[in-house]
């Protein structure tokens, strides 16, 4: 249908004061219609295809906001980037004085906002890896509690006082990757492995404004870090050097890193409710991270570990697919040489040790391919993908790879993956 005679437009909007910036949007879009700065994420109307594929992911609910406006007036990308919060919606009177008397016309939103189905080649030269990542959870999944804490929300944030701050990498002059546990006492804070809260750092910023919140996936299981205790906890890496070497303190991360047992932090959260564990007997999960991507990955082997230490659980297999430049680099590298052989199956690549070849998850997941074939064609089985965006469409491709070496329909497997729920990444 050809809306070009359309005099108002139903402009898609990102809230500013709920999104929590975590890139998943921007990583989601088909048609490349947002984008960011340092202050917002925003929807370009000249882009946006109303396909709605950004709005399942979303973790906070910020993505969902519409205004109507003139067409030849919508709300610039700048004007966007520039928002502390959404402008009002114009009035009846306010849309009837800029269409002249004209009748509003309006293009029609899709009836349900679930993404518009595209037929996708993987091979061709526009293959977007994130096409192929599920946007609802294992059918087995938990139920997850979003948005208990927040702007919207009738409680804006909870205090949790720090219980321990440790290091779990090695010194290193460009890297400092630390355990955080956070405690909330008495309040409710209703978390799953696979969601992240965010972090509000105290201050503001160079204009005056309050900063933003900062988004961390949890590392801890869902009955708390110590079981019992209503606490969770973090894997947090501040980088010390940017690539010139020079000096850089990230606001968030430095902040958090630098805490003391006994400080208090703002959070707020929790978010997510579709990178989730599967909870049926036997089911089967595979792990693919890089550096801090490894805290959801933690979370769930640790909740897989206690429910197989409780021997009221039958799990599946529990792989792992692990990156770092250095084994100095990889947060929890003593920990995890002690979990039992027969619990988890190890898989460690590094990209930067000295005489040695360069490693990277890729290319442990392809001399595994006799192992992780079946899995793809298992209705059972889970992958999880975490970590840097650069890693991600190596990942995917890299599956697609090992489904159709093994004659397997990559259209068939694909679209289980998505469907089902089998298939989640989580990168920025």
């Amino acid at each position: 249908m050809d809306h070009s005679d359309v005099i108002f437009l139903k402009q898609h909007l990102i809230d500013p004061e709920i999104c929590i910036r975590c890139n998943t949007c921007e990583a989601t879009c088909p048609v490349a219609a947002i984008t960011h700065d340092s202050n917002n994420y925003v929807v370009d109307a000249a882009k946006c295809n109303l396909c709605m594929a950004c709005i399942p992911p979303c973790p906070t609910g910020s993505i969902d906001n519409w205004r109507t406006v003139p067409r030849a007036r919508a709300y610039t990308i700048d004007e966007q980037l520039g928002w502390e919060s959404l402008p009002e919606a114009l009035s009846e009177a306010e849309l009837a004085e800029a269409a002249g008397g004209a009748e509003l016309a309006v293009p029609p939103q899709p009836a349900s906002s679930a993404p518009v189905a595209t037929e996708i080649d993987p091979q061709a030269s526009t293959f977007r890896s994130g096409d192929w990542g599920a946007t609802v959870p294992p059918w087995s999944a938990a139920h997850a509690f979003t948005n208990v804490y927040g702007p919207k929300a009738p409680v804006k944030t909870i205090v949790a006082t720090v219980t321990g701050n440790h290091r779990v990498t090695e010194v290193g002059k460009d890297y400092d990757t630390h355990h955080i546990v956070l405690d909330f006492g008495s309040t409710p804070f209703p978390v799953l492995e696979g969601q992240s809260i965010g972090i509000v750092p105290p201050g503001v910023d160079p204009k005056g404004r309050a900063h933003h919140p900062r988004q961390y996936s949890i590392a801890s299981a869902r009955n708390g870090e110590r079981p019992g205790y209503n606490n969770v906890s973090l894997t947090i890496k501040r980088v010390l050097e940017d690539h010139e070497g020079r000096p850089v303190r990230g606001v968030a991360s430095n902040y958090m890193c630098d805490l003391k047992v006994g400080d208090k932090v703002e959070v707020i959260g929790p978010f997510g409710a579709t990178f989730l564990m599967p909870n049926h007997p036997k089911s089967h999960i595979v792990m693919i991270c890089t550096g801090t991507g490894s805290a959801p990955m933690r979370a769930m082997t640790e909740w897989r570990r206690r429910l197989r230490n409780s021997g009221k659980f039958e799990g599946g297999k529990l792989m792992l697919f692990f990156g770092a430049r250095t084994p100095e680099e990889l947060p929890y590298f003593g920990p995890l040489q002690k979990l039992p052989k027969d619990f988890i199956d190890l898989n460690l690549a590094f990209s930067r040790v000295a005489g040695e070849p360069k490693r990277y998850v890729q290319d442990l997941m392809r001399e595994r391919a006799a192992d992780l074939a079946p899995l793809l064609a298992d209705p059972n089985a889970y992958f999880y993908v975490c970590g840097l965006k650069a890693m991600e469409e190596g990942v995917v491709m890299t599956l697609h790879d090992i489904a159709t070496h093994a004659g397997l329909d990559w259209e068939t497997v694909g679209a289980s993956l998505r469907r089902d729920g089998r298939l989640h990444l989580e990168t920025y």
